[in-house]
């Protein structure tokens, strides 16, 4: 027996690895993106923000460089305390982005210290300087400015610079780092698209193995039912023929011989008894449409005409009684030189005939019909045309005479159609091979 196993727990397998699969991949997406924007926001963003602010701090200790060094120049007949207002502007703007910078820097606590020391003593020592100024004593406050406060401010500008170079360094790693995560997604999302690749082609080929093998068990299927109904066909044809001979051979000559009996007792009534002599006759003639009607059903059941005259003997009896029995107007055309029918593919082709006509009758509406039959060198041709409705167009694959059809045409190695007419009607056309090898092939 074929494997008749359903791929839905297969199916379903797969589902489940591939909803994991992504699952898997969009969490470790997630988490990486998530690493990617902490990074940019909490250290690259920051370290920028804080360069710029760092950037601030060293124009303004340039600032007080520049200043300090007119002061020291002279060339101005300015007093000492004259500058006093701008570095009263330059103080502030510096203890603002020192306090921005503050906030945000990622230098350790001792850097912080030092460089908020070395701020409060620049300005206590700018201070003092002012101090001895205001009190006339200016060459002396020119001295501590060359001396003291200029090193403090090239020790602050350095302190900056380092603080500057530490950021830039932060930033490239950040950089790095965010160029090594943007690696591991991308080689991690070609990976995930050649997992899904492997997994569908993979599924595909499932599916295509199943849906071969599934074929393959409908083409044994229908190869067995094929074989099953020929061999009833082959039954039924066996059962009619024998019992068309017993109805013929038996129960015919026993009504035949009945009503010899009947006729010769008839004679010998006297003919003064004309009440006995009517039930005579009428005994007689049930016995006689009795007879009849036997030769009727042998005839439908197994046609012995078909057996003594051949194919085109069975259809002139066949068609003329048609036409009494059912009111239509049967047209019979021949074409080509009369050949030769195996009686083995003359009683399918006549069973068709039959069904062909019955569909007429039955379901047609038609009031004529026409029965054609071709010979050519290797095949012969019966077609059956009516002026009717026409095939439904569902259910012409659902009635069991066209099943019926089918086979028989099978059985004889034949191609039967089943076509529409133009204006209306159908045609069932069967085209049987007449080599007997040919027929005789599929049995």
């Amino acid at each position: 027996m074929p494997s008749r196993r359903s791929p839905t727990i297969g199916l379903l397998a797969g589902l489940a690895v591939t909803l994991s699969a992504v699952a898997v991949y969009s969490s470790y997406t997630i988490l990486q993106l998530r690493s990617l924007r902490r990074l940019q926001t909490e250290t690259i963003d920051r370290n920028r923000t804080d360069s710029l602010l760092l950037l601030r701090i060293q124009n303004n200790l340039n600032s007080l460089a520049l200043a300090m060094r007119d002061m020291l120049e002279q060339s101005e007949p300015y007093p000492l305390t004259a500058w006093q207002p701008q570095f009263k502007r330059i103080r502030g703007d510096l203890d603002d982005a020192l306090a921005r910078e503050e906030k945000i820097s990622p230098a350790t606590a001792d850097q912080r210290r030092y460089l908020a020391v070395s701020v409060t003593q620049f300005w206590d020592a700018l201070d003092r300087i002012f101090a001895l100024a205001a009190g006339g004593q200016e060459q002396e406050a020119r001295t501590r400015i060359r001396l003291s406060l200029q090193a403090r401010q090239e020790g602050l500008s350095n302190a900056v610079a380092r603080l500057l170079v530490e950021n830039n360094a932060n930033e490239q790693r950040a950089a790095a780092e965010a160029q090594q995560i943007h690696a591991r997604v991308e080689r991690n999302a070609y990976l995930f698209l050649a997992a899904m690749l492997v997994l569908i082609v993979a599924t595909s080929l499932f599916l295509v193995r199943y849906n071969r093998k599934m074929f393959e068990q409908v083409a044994a299927l229908s190869q067995r039912r094929s074989e099953l109904a020929q061999q009833l066909i082959s039954i039924q044809e066996n059962t009619f023929r024998y019992i068309a001979r017993e109805l013929h051979d038996d129960f015919g000559q026993i009504l035949t011989a009945i009503g010899a009996m009947l006729q010769r007792a008839g004679r010998r009534i006297p003919s003064v008894d004309s009440a006995l002599r009517a039930d005579f006759e009428e005994v007689r003639d049930i016995v006689q449409a009795t007879l009849d009607k036997v030769r009727a059903l042998s005839q439908a059941l197994h046609p012995v005409v078909l057996d003594d005259a051949g194919f085109e003997g069975a259809l002139s009896v066949y068609l003329p009684g048609f036409e009494k029995q059912h009111g239509i107007e049967i047209r019979y055309e021949k074409c080509g030189s009369s050949r030769t029918v195996d009686r083995d593919v003359a009683i399918h082709l006549y069973r068709v005939l039959q069904e062909a006509l019955t569909n007429v009758a039955r379901h047609s509406k038609s009031a004529q019909a026409e029965v054609r039959l071709r010979y050519h060198p290797e095949t012969v041709v019966l077609e059956v045309e009516d002026h009717g409705v026409g095939f439904p167009p569902v259910k012409e694959n659902q009635g069991m005479g066209l099943i019926s059809m089918r086979e028989r045409a099978e059985l004889v190695n034949g191609q039967i159609e089943f076509l529409p007419r133009t204006g209306g009607g159908a045609i069932v056309r069967l085209t049987v091979p007449l080599s007997v090898e040919e027929t005789h092939a599929a049995s």
